[in-house]
């Protein structure tokens, strides 16, 4: 925590913003009162203790601290003698407006079927809004058994029959749908990809994967998305009357740069559909949830497929949502369930 120093008080809860370049300065309150940081305000000594120069360098200063923007966006806070605290710098208040909604992570089992894999899917989706989840996650591959030999005979274009079933479900449903993955055919490649659908059936994103899952555990596991798919080359957004969601799938939740544009750039939620396997499940499921969350004040939700001890690859399961302080406020085991959480 930041100290107490003559007549203000630094405390994470209280965010002021500058006007001019809209980025956060510095998580304090003082004689402010809640208003909106500005050279106007500054100038007419409504909070005495801050200086303020705008533009490229802005220099931020308090009694004994000194707070300077760097050039990897971070914001480090200097008394005379030691390093206080690295804040990152963040969105204006005005872009990062967030209201209460329900949650909801489709943990569901996936077979060889893909039109019975998609009808499951639909009623999950149903059930869902049923219980008033407004936003609703499938897991990775919920068309398809996860696996390389796999992705060529499922594959198929978006719009397709899989992607055209979560467009009527979003619209019958009145939810958003972040359609966990399929294996998309365009043209010569495929990807794994989410399609991301508002409540009047309209795609409104498409993320296909960018960090393609190649391992290889001694002993263990080896598997190499690479051998059949190709990398998606960008970062997925999208905004809802209740928040701004950044899009991952599975192995993207590894890469912490990748959180941190996302939140740099507003997101309040983050979702993973993922299918990590029983080696890597137990160690780093939840653990990267709660760093991604913690690092950057947001909430990461995680649907994974339910565990099948008969399949080629087994997911771990356990999807789970985890709040901005790094809890778990909900997650299920391996088996069928909808992970739900208040917003």
């Amino acid at each position: 925590m930041l100290r107490q120093v003559a007549d203000f008080v630094c405390a994470r809860t209280k965010d002021m913003y500058c006007c001019t370049c809209e980025q956060l300065l510095l998580p304090v309150w003082a004689y402010a009162k809640g208003k909106t940081l500005n050279e106007d305000t500054c100038n007419l000594g409504v909070i005495p203790h801050l200086k303020f120069r705008s533009g490229a360098g802005t220099l931020v200063c308090f009694p004994g601290f000194q707070f300077t923007r760097s050039r990897d966006s971070t914001l480090s806070i200097r008394t005379k003698t030691f390093l206080t605290r690295i804040l990152r710098l963040r969105p204006a208040l005005s872009q990062c407006s967030m209201s209460n909604f329900k949650l909801a992570m489709i943990q569901m089992a996936v077979g060889m079927s893909k039109p019975d894999n998609i009808a499951k899917a639909v009623n999950f989706i149903k059930e869902a809004s049923s219980a008033g989840a407004k936003i609703v996650t499938l897991p990775e591959c919920f068309n398809s058994p996860y696996g390389t030999k796999f992705f060529p005979e499922y594959a198929e274009p978006i719009p397709g029959p899989s992607t055209q079933a979560l467009s009527e479900a979003a619209k019958n449903n009145s939810v958003y749908i972040v359609g966990g993955s399929i294996p998309e055919k365009d043209g010569d490649n495929l990807y794994n990809t989410c399609a991301i659908y508002n409540p009047n059936g309209e795609m409104v994103a498409k993320h296909r994967k960018v960090h393609l899952f190649d391992i290889d555990v001694p002993g263990k596991i080896t598997f190499k998305e690479s051998e059949v798919l190709s990398p998606g080359s960008q970062l997925t957004m999208f905004k809802t009357p209740f928040c701004t969601v950044g899009v991952g799938i599975c192995y993207d939740i590894r890469f912490a740069e990748m959180a941190q544009i996302y939140a740099n750039k507003g997101c309040q939620l983050l979702v993973y559909p993922g299918a990590f396997n029983m080696t890597t499940g137990a160690k780093h499921w939840e653990l990267l949830q709660r760093g991604r969350a913690l690092d950057n004040q947001v909430f990461v939700g995680t649907a994974s497929p339910a565990r099948d001890p008969e399949a080629g690859y087994v997911a771990w399961g356990h999807s789970c949502i985890v709040n901005p302080w790094g809890d778990v406020v909900s997650m299920t085991d391996e088996a069928e369930s909808i992970v739900y959480a208040n917003i």
